[in-house]
């Protein structure tokens, strides 16, 4: 089989030469090498290669000039699989390249000192296939988490107001948990305050607590 031909892009010398010897090594063709995001487009743009691994981070701002240069790539040679690296988790860009398509990979800079990691990463993605590094998966269930207003409820406020958006009285939502209707109103309330609808809201409360309820399912 023909080596598959890659294109490195990291500003920092020693990571470059770094992962240029280890997927040379490892049977790939590194016909390229960038510490800047010109430097990696004029690479690209002269070899054509199959996989670009790019640092999101270059200079000379050290901002998003690597990803910019990545939606380049993607724009012009849609063919070009893309292997990201950054320092740290950058959900948000991460996800918008990850979104455009096969071919994508996103792994920390962390995880490329397990060589036998980051090859089988860099073959899936240069195959059209796609990497995402743990730590963002982590990341995404975290703000997931935090995002949704419901995760503050105990597991019988779930219940409650599952039944309040049947349109259940807090007597009829008492006979179907078989409590109290007092239990149910102490339930409502702690609902009511966990999801933050104060008492001076013009829209009926339980009717917000509900909207909420909706939004989430």
């Amino acid at each position: 089989m023909d080596a598959v031909l890659v294109v490195v892009a990291d500003d920092e010398v020693l990571l470059r030469e770094g992962l240029a010897s280890v997927l040379q090594a490892n049977g790939f063709d590194v016909v390229g090498q960038a510490g800047d995001a010109r430097e990696l487009l004029a690479a690209v743009r002269a070899t054509r290669p199959a996989l670009a691994v790019v640092d999101i981070r270059m200079p000379p701002g050290f901002s998003l000039e690597g990803l910019e240069a990545a939606r380049t790539i993607r724009a012009e040679q849609p063919e070009v699989a893309i292997l990201l690296l950054s320092a740290h988790v950058e959900v948000d860009h991460a996800l918008e390249l990850l979104d455009a398509g096969a071919g994508v990979g996103y792994l920390l800079k962390s995880r490329v000192t397990d060589v036998d990691e980051f090859i089988e990463a860099a073959r899936r993605v240069a195959a059209g296939g796609s990497v995402v590094d743990p730590s963002l998966i982590q990341e995404l269930v975290g703000r997931r988490r935090r995002k949704d207003p419901l995760a503050a409820l105990s597991h019988r406020e779930g219940e409650v107001l599952a039944l309040m958006a049947e349109g259940r009285s807090n007597a009829g939502i008492a006979k179907r948990l078989w409590v109290t209707e007092g239990t149910v109103e102490k339930h409502v309330k702690s609902i009511l305050g966990k999801l933050g609808i104060r008492h001076d809201e013009d829209d009926h409360r339980r009717v917000l607590a509900v909207m909420t309820y909706l939004d989430s399912v």
